[in-house]
Formats: structure tokens, sequence, C-alpha cells
């Protein structure tokens, strides 16, 4: 799929070159947005494998969330934006959509991946933070995943893990 290829180089980009990995993603996300996907009549449902990596990675920003007080460590914050890189990466290998859901996907996992770049190169950037809060609360949105709203109460979310 030529979205995917699209996705594909944007992700190594991102991972192997920090400093050309915001100008990458910027293309990207000027790329999705003038092609933005409206969200469906009926809701996409969910593979198992975006469930999971939306669930690992919901868990993680929710985590860098709840630390409004800043009283993380830099080295726990880049922990969990390294966790949110591995959760889309592991969303990009395994889930298997079609074209519309896939590309309404990217539109999510695109900022989210470089917020969580540019969290790792700052990690007291608060504004990452709340980029990546708002990119994922575009999946209930297009995806009809019953599961999402107890996600929140998800073990783990509130002590640290």
């Amino acid at each position: 799929m030529k979205c995917r290829y699209a996705f594909t180089k944007a992700l190594l980009c991102m991972v192997s070159l920090a400093p050309m990995a915001q100008a990458t993603a910027q293309e990207h996300d000027h790329h999705h947005a003038a092609a933005a996907v409206a969200a469906p009549a009926q809701r996409w449902t969910p593979d198992a494998p975006l469930r999971e990596g939306m669930r690992r990675a919901h868990v993680a920003v929710e985590q860098l969330h709840r630390d409004e007080t800043g009283r993380m460590s830099a080295a726990k914050v880049v922990e969990h934006a390294v966790r949110i890189e591995q959760a889309v990466t592991f969303m990009y290998a395994n889930c298997r959509l079609s074209e519309q859901p896939d590309a309404a996907l990217h539109g999510i996992l695109v900022p989210l991946l470089r917020a969580a770049q540019v969290l790792k190169q700052d990690p007291h950037n608060r504004r990452a933070v709340a980029d990546m809060r708002e990119a994922i609360a575009h999946y209930p949105q297009y995806f009809n995943d019953p599961d999402w709203d107890a996600a929140s109460a998800t073990p783990g979310i509130h002590d640290g893990q």
C-alpha cells in the first residue's frame, strides 16, 4: 500500500535520524492533513494488534500526563517516550487494515511518534505530552473499540509501571 510505504519511510527517518525526523514527520503530517480522512459514519473495528498497541501507547501517555508536577525524572520520561515509539512500531508491523482505516490510523500515529521524538530530545517539553494526548484522543472517533474507556482504568496506569 502506497501510504504504508510513506509511513515506513517516515518511521525509519524518525527513529534513526532525529534532526531529519521532525522535517519528515511534518511533511507526512502535511500530506495526511491535506488528505484527512473524515470520521466514518460507522467506526471501524480495530484488529487485535491495533487494540494492544493503542493501549500500550495510551498507558505511557497517561503516565506522562499524570506527572503534572514535573517530578518524574528525565530518564523516566524518556523511557515512556521509548515505550510509545515501540507501541507505534508494533502497530505498524502487526496491524492489517484496509486503506481508509489505515490512513486514519496514520493520522493518529505520525503525530504521536513525532511528539515522542520531541519528548526524548527534551524531557521537560510538556507540549509534547499534550500533543500525544491530542493524537490518541482521535482513536475512538475512528475506531469502535468497546474496551477503550476501560483502558484508562488499566492497572499500572496510575502506579508508574
